[in-house]
């Protein structure tokens, strides 16, 4: 129990502890992202853009 304690003491007390924690995060939110789109592109590999679809990025020059 105090190895448990000691280890949380240092997680959040000191420094490098804080920047391990927000280095963890940022990996496993990378990881699960990677993780996602993969599983996005294997569901939907064969989209075709149809009508309805829109893009946040808007690359058409219908309005031109």
């Amino acid at each position: 129990m105090q190895a448990i304690e000691a280890f949380f003491g240092w997680l959040f007390g000191t420094r490098t502890g804080v920047v391990a924690l927000v280095l963890g995060g940022i990996v496993l939110c990378l990881l699960i992202a990677v993780v996602m789109e993969r599983k996005t592109k294997t569901t939907y590999f064969n989209h075709e853009k149809s009508d309805d679809d829109w893009s946040l990025f808007d690359d058409d020059d219908e309005d031109e």
